[in-house]
Parts: C-alpha cells; structure tokens; sequence
C-alpha cells in the first residue's frame, strides 16, 4: 500500500478537479479576516444568483414549487457560492455537481409534465456531512484509510431527502474521527471560520457551519453527539438544531463508536434562515422513517406540540437562563448575550427566571467515560490499515497538545461501564424532578418552559483552543433536544474584560484568561434553547417565539 500522504495527494487531485474550473476565484489575501462579504463581490455570482443564495429556505421552497425559479437555476447558485466559499475555508470533501444538476433538471421535468412538486422539499439544495453515504461516492470521514471505499447504497436519510425533492449537491469537513469540537483532519486539512479565519468554525460538523454561513447551502444536515450540530451552528452565526435520540433515521451512515448506544449520535438540520428546522424536521418525520431505520423512533409530525399545547398555547411562556453551568464561568459577549435575550423576553410579555445547574460536572465526566470505554481502540483499528497518525491537537502548530479529554489513552471494564450507565439513569431521573419542581416559581401552573443557556463558554475560539465542549454534552447525556440561535457579535467596546470571578478551578482561570477582545473580534455570539426528550416541534417554536423578541427588542 502506498504511504499515506499518497493517498491523500490523490484524493485531494480528485477532489480538484471535481470544481468547475471557471468556477476558480482569487481569495482576498490572509490578512482579510472576515470574508463573509466575499462571494457576493468576487464576480462569479450575477444578480439573480445572489438574490436566489440570499433567500430563506421557505421562500425557496415557494418559488420552487411555482416553477418562479427552476431547481437547476437554484441548484447552480448555490453550487457557485459554495464553491467560492471552500475556496475561502476550506469546507468540502465531496463535491458532484454534475449529478445534483441531473437531478436538478428531473425535478424541473416533473414539475412542468405533472404540474406537482415531488414533495415537500422540491428542488431545495442540501449539503450533507461527510458521514452521509451516496451510492457511489466515497465517505473518507477524515480518515486516509477510508479513501477509496465507495458506497454501495445510499443511507437511509439521503433516500427520504431525495424522495422528498432534495437535491444533495455537496458533503462538507469535519475532524478525524468526529469526537472534537473544531474540524480539521489529515485528508482534507483545516476548515476555518468565515467571520474571522483566525477562528474555528467549530466541530465536529464545522465544515457544514463555514459554508451555510456563507451562503453557500441553505440547508444542511450535522450529527450531534456532544454538540457538533450546535457548537458549528454557534461558532458560525446560524440556528441548527440537535433532535433527541431516534427522530431522524441515521441507518446506513458512517460513525465512529459505532456499536455504543448509550450516548447516541443524532443528525439535525444546519441553516442560515429559522424556517429550515422546521421544514427539514416536518419532511423528514412525515416520511416515516420507522419503516427504514429499526432505530428511528415512530412519531410523525406533532402540529399540537407544535403550537404550544403542553405550553399554555406560547402565551406567557416562562424560560430559564442558565448563566453558567458550574465548571467553566462564559467570557463577557457570553453574559452579554444572555441579557439581551433576557430583556427581549420579558419586553415581549414572557417570564425569565434563573436556571440551577445540577451535576452538570459529573454528567461531563460519565459521557466522557461512556465514549473512552473503547474510542482508544476504535481509533487505532480505525487507522491502522494505512499508518495515518492521529491527531492529537487542533492547534495550527503541534507546539501545544489539547486537553487530553477529546484524546483517551485506555477505556473500562465491561462491568465499570454498567455501573457508569446505572449513575446515568439516575441522574437522568434526578433531572427530570429537579425540572418539574420548577413550577413553584414560574407562576404559570407548569414548570419552566425551556432552558436558554450558552452554547459554549465562549464565542469561536483561536485554532486549538476549543477545549469545553460541556454546554452541549450535558444535553446529549440527558436526551433533550436543543435548538441554537444567533444574539449578536462579540464587540470589543461592550465586551471588554472583565475582573477575575471566583474561579471553580484552574480550568475555569484558563478559560477566562484566554479570552482577549480582540482576538475574538467579529466571532458570532448564538445561544441554545433546551427542551425536554422527544419535543422537537414545541422546541422550534420556543425557538422561534426568541428569535421574534430578539427581533423586535432591535
């Protein structure tokens, strides 16, 4: 076999010459941080091609199904722009064109035959992680030792998308392995932040992040499993939404830790407009998905749950801030956030309390030690067959290791694992009476509505210093579904540093003295809104109820 850079120098020719070349632009020079304005000036794009990638996902839909605009047409706008925008962050592994097109034009043929859209999603571009496996294609997962492996069958969700009128054109990068908070990996490199390249665009689903922030996919599927749909979503200024366990179908997708079904990994819908969680969620849960995935659960879309029923109808809601979670004290944009969200509620009528975290540490340490079981293992076979190192460190230089948490060394016991669960379940339980008790202080006759909380620490971290992922994972442990949502964008005015807190620990002193204004400058600053198992649709429209009043309150 050859040496393993080899293989990469080849898959990387391939990947270049899959780009239309006329489609080649001149990034702006390194110094350029922000290059969110860059697509729309590089000249690629004409009129008509900025106006259809600047669209919301529901009005796409629209003028879709009335053949105002054609699937092709819209199918090459955003393949333009997302090609611009891997030319500027490198955010794509897989990219076919050519075959989205293809299908773009069936699309197009049916509906001027039949007089009817194929279903609810006609014609609408979607970006897919690159664990979404599309007969015929490769799915390298940033592993060199899964480069020429091509798919025999499509997975289980890209077959519902594309039933439902999607039109898959390009898959996006992430880490090695997945189990890391920034996205960067020994075939297809580093995937960086649109809103300053000197950040992170997050991970492990960064390079989906990167390129829906630029507006090169309107819709896109992540995978959470610890907070990849939502920490991309957050680091890159966009609403993506982490589904509890089984609501969509993950059949027939490559993993890592496939096998451990504790802490599962779910795939949730990434977009630039609040509108796509629903109508990704809505398709994708009316398509049945029990009947082709054993693990999908069996609930179709809840219009009840939807509007509120189990929360006085949205009439005044109550929520409940979490301002920190007692490990890691957020870095002032962080807090900034918080209270304008806080303020925007209560102007828009609703009720804001505080949120008391409950063994949030201990819930970090039993995911970490649930995944660590085996990950070590799963790794080294993982890459063995081609020698590929891994990756230890996300740090631009290998000067500084991380944290050794996102890197285990060895795992437990069969048994030690059962008794790890065993706590789970309890705390599980402990966390549900601890949310139901709340409805002594809501002054609504029902306990809190949903939690907002930060969605990390801090806004989009320097390269390699993304080291708390805990504001997310918390959340998988649990099972609640958790929605992200934009609030504003670090200032170094209103965001200067402030004294030192009380810290918990040297971890938490670490992580309020990286932060500095100006490095962090222009990042994006989003929160989570935190619902309970199973309630995805109420969730999106607590979601949504936020996003007015942040709207409103400007």
């Amino acid at each position: 076999m050859p040496h393993w850079t080899a293989l990469v120098a080849e898959k990387k020719q391939r990947q270049l010459k899959s780009i239309p070349q006329e489609w080649l632009v001149t990034p702006p020079p390194p110094s350029t941080l922000d290059v969110t304005g860059f697509p729309e000036t590089c000249g690629l794009l004409n009129a008509r091609e900025i106006e259809i990638t600047n669209t919301s996902v529901d009005v796409l839909l629209k003028k879709l199904a009335s053949a105002e605009w054609t699937a092709v047409d819209v199918t090459t706008a955003f393949s333009k722009r997302a090609i611009v925008a891997h030319q500027l962050v490198n955010c794509l592994t897989e990219i076919f064109i050519d075959r989205a097109l293809a299908r773009a034009a069936e699309l197009d043929d049916h509906l001027k035959k039949t007089g009817k859209v194929v279903g609810p999603l006609h014609g609408l571009p979607i970006s897919l992680k690159d664990q979404l496996c599309i007969k015929g294609l490769e799915t390298t997962m940033g592993y060199v030792s899964w480069i020429g492996q091509y798919a025999e069958k499509n997975a289980v969700l890209v077959d519902i998308l594309i039933e439902c009128g999607a039109v898959p054109f390009v898959r996006t990068n992430i880490p090695q392995t997945l189990m890391w908070p920034e996205s960067f990996n020994n075939v297809f490199g580093r995937t960086t932040n649109p809103h300053n390249v000197s950040l992170t665009s997050g991970g492990s689903s960064g390079g989906e992040g990167a390129l829906i922030a630029l507006k090169g996919s309107p819709l896109g599927v992540g995978s959470d499993i610890g907070g990849s749909v939502r920490i991309p979503s957050a680091f890159c200024g966009i609403y993506g939404l982490r589904p509890s366990y089984g609501r969509v179908p993950y059949c027939g997708a490559r993993n890592s830790l496939e096998g451990q079904d504790s802490i599962l990994s779910v795939f949730g819908p990434m977009t630039s407009s609040l509108g796509g969680l629903k109508v990704f969620m809505k398709a994708v849960v009316n398509s049945k998905p029990w009947f082709k995935d054993p693990l999908a659960v069996r609930k179709k879309w809840d219009e009840d749950e939807y509007d509120l029923a189990d929360h006085g109808s949205g009439k005044d809601l109550c929520f409940a801030i979490m301002w920190d979670d007692g490990v890691v004290v957020p870095h002032p944009p962080i807090k900034r956030s918080l209270e304008i969200t806080k303020a925007a509620l209560q102007k828009a009528g609703h009720k804001v309390v505080d949120w008391k975290p409950i063994k949030h540490r201990l819930l970090e340490g039993i995911a970490r030690d649930i995944w660590n079981a085996a990950s070590a293992e799963d790794f080294m076979i993982t890459t063995s067959r081609t020698g590929e190192p891994i990756i230890s460190t996300m740090e631009l230089d290998d000067a500084d290791t991380v944290a050794p948490s996102f890197r285990p060394q060895s795992g437990i016991t069969a048994y030690q694992l059962w008794q790890v669960q065993k706590l789970r379940q309890n705390i599980r339980k402990e966390y549900i009476d601890h949310w139901n008790a709340t409805a002594s202080e809501t002054g609504t006759g029902r306990p809190v509505d949903a939690i907002i909380c930060p969605a990390a620490p801090f806004a989009a971290t320097p390269h390699g210093k993304n080291r708390y992922a805990n504001y997310t994972t918390v959340w998988n442990t649990l099972d609640y579904p958790a929605a992200v949502f934009p609030v504003t964008t670090v200032d170094s005015t209103l965001d200067g540093k402030e004294p030192p807190h009380s810290f918990y620990d040297d971890f938490d002193k670490d992580v309020y003295e990286m932060y500095d204004p100006e490095k962090f400058k222009n990042a994006p600053v989003c929160l989570q809104l935190v619902g309970r198992t199973l309630e995805e649709e109420a969730v999106i429209k607590m979601t949504e109820i936020v996003d007015a009043a942040l709207a409103a309150a400007k």
